[in-house]
């Protein structure tokens, strides 16, 4: 059974920078693919950035040059690194793992709030 466990959301003020981290059971983390998503009040949830097992990256293009994924395979951890956050960046985030057979699993996700 896989589990997900997100920490570190919290509230900060615009221009400030949090990062969040998501701690996975299972002993073959590291063949995962990891992403992040997030889901704002009444809006659909949508792609952040996502990682691969071999350590590319992708970012939604509201995110680029701000927000940076990472991967700690020892720890069995996958970290999101935001900076210069901004008001519309109010969300609850979303830790997911798609495994090679691309079934998902998702964490409960940390809330994340920006203010003005």
């Amino acid at each position: 059974q896989v589990q997900l466990v997100e920490s570190g959301g919290g509230l900060v003020q615009a221009g400030g920078s949090l990062r969040v981290s998501c701690a996975a059971s299972g002993s073959r983390f590291s063949i995962m693919t990891m992403g992040w998503y997030r889901q704002a009040p009444g809006k659909q949830r949508e792609l952040v950035a996502t990682i691969t097992s071999g350590g590319s990256t992708n970012y939604a293009d509201s995110v680029k040059g701000r927000f940076t994924i990472s991967r700690d395979n020892a720890k069995n951890t996958v970290y999101l690194q935001m900076n210069s956050l901004k008001p519309e960046d109010t969300a609850v985030y979303y830790c997911r793992m798609t495994t090679p057979q691309l079934l998902p699993f998702w964490g409960q996700g940390t809330q994340v709030t920006v203010s003005s």
